[in-house]
């Protein structure tokens, strides 16, 4: 079963909408999210995804994927953030992690050079499917800033009111004393993170950046960045334990 539940279900209202949301989201995350679940600013991204649906728009990725990223990635244990934009709009594609694709589904060109820059950071060959539910599994918070896009149109869902419940999440990893890395590619992904003191001044986390993985800028710094290899480095300096990169 979905992390949202099987089959359909139609909200009416945003507050049915949100409800059905704050049902939804994984224990361990409540604390953070439901406080952020009653503002206005999720009342109004209720009403903006009900109107969406009412209007017959595909959303990606479907319901039972939004919240995937912290379904497997419980709060206490995540070491790891890389931050994306939002899901990707191709029919099938998005699976609620950032950059990740199921298995079967073309690999984007960004998750292509990962791959590349992962094979020459730590030796790993590029595997056969673009599905990062392992890195998941260990720690590694696949985030995307809104967590859904309309089909077809890229940022489509950006300003909405996904923002808050995003960076409420990457705050809360911040926040805690556990020192973690959060890798940051590309100038949104860096723009989110200076919203957040804790990772902007750096202080016990490892804060990496560099230019987004797309082939548009991945030769401006990207390739040649080791976002793997320091990852394990500082995560097994503070006794937390290295991430196994193998997808």
């Amino acid at each position: 079963m979905g992390i949202e539940g099987k089959g359909r279900w139609r909200a009416s209202a945003p507050g049915g909408i949100l409800r059905r949301m704050s049902e939804q989201v994984p224990e361990s995350w409540k604390p953070v999210l439901d406080p952020v679940l009653a503002t206005p600013e999720a009342r109004r991204l209720g009403g903006f995804l009900v109107a969406e649906e009412q209007a017959g728009k595909t959303i990606y990725p479907p319901r039972g994927s939004r919240l995937a990223a912290l379904a497997h990635t419980p709060l206490a244990r995540v070491k790891v953030v890389i931050l994306g934009q939002d899901p990707y709009h191709g029919p099938g594609q998005a699976m609620g992690l950032c950059f990740a694709v199921p298995e079967g589904v073309q690999m984007p060109p960004s998750l292509v050079n990962i791959y590349k820059e992962l094979e020459s950071d730590c030796g790993i060959a590029p595997p056969g499917h673009g599905d990062l539910t392992k890195w998941a599994d260990q720690g590694v918070l696949l985030l995307n800033n809104s967590l859904t896009v309309e089909a077809g149109r890229a940022g489509s869902h950006a300003g909405r009111g996904w923002d808050a419940i995003t960076d409420a999440c990457a705050r809360a990893v911040a926040e805690r004393e556990e020192p973690s890395v959060f890798i940051l590619w590309g100038s949104h992904a860096q723009g989110k993170a200076a919203r957040i003191p804790e990772i902007a001044e750096g202080g016990r986390h490892l804060v990496l950046r560099s230019p987004h993985p797309s082939p548009l800028s991945a030769h401006r710094g990207f390739f040649g960045s080791q976002p793997f290899s320091k990852t394990n480095a500082f995560l097994e300096e503070h006794g937390r334990g290295a991430i196994d990169w193998r997808p």
